[in-house]
């Protein structure tokens, strides 16, 4: 069992920053993939940034604005978030599986999820 537990959401202006983290613990007999997704109102839950074995991916709506990072030694995984649009307003959410997906991980079924943090982008 792994428990995720995200932080630093809030409300920003456009063209501002953001860094949410995400507490991982438990279970540390296996490695894990992590990643970040997003659900806006009305609309379907999306990938936004992955890190498998180091490597990095990001869905092409936020590529050059969002840094994903892992701190191994905290288990804590990051989302940098930087020039945030309205359109970024969603509740946030981190998710984790030894499954380490590659190619299909935006639609990939994640064993683990975090209770999610909301960021609000005004214009």
């Amino acid at each position: 069992q792994v428990q995720l537990v995200e932080s630093g959401g809030g409300s920003v202006q456009a063209g501002g920053s953001l860094r949410l983290s995400c507490a991982a613990a438990g279970d540390s007999r296996r490695s894990y993939c992590m990643g970040w997704f997003r659900q806006a109102s009305g609309k379907e839950r999306e990938g936004v940034a992955y890190i498998r074995y180091g490597i990095t991916f990001y869905a092409d709506s936020v590529k050059g604005r969002f840094s994903i990072s892992k701190d191994i030694a905290k288990n804590t995984l990051y989302l940098q978030m930087n020039s945030l649009k309205p359109d970024d307003t969603a509740m946030y959410y981190c998710a984790a599986d030894s499954g380490c997906p590659a190619r299909n991980w935006q639609r990939y079924a994640y064993n683990y999820w975090g209770q999610g943090t909301q960021v609000t982008v005004s214009s």
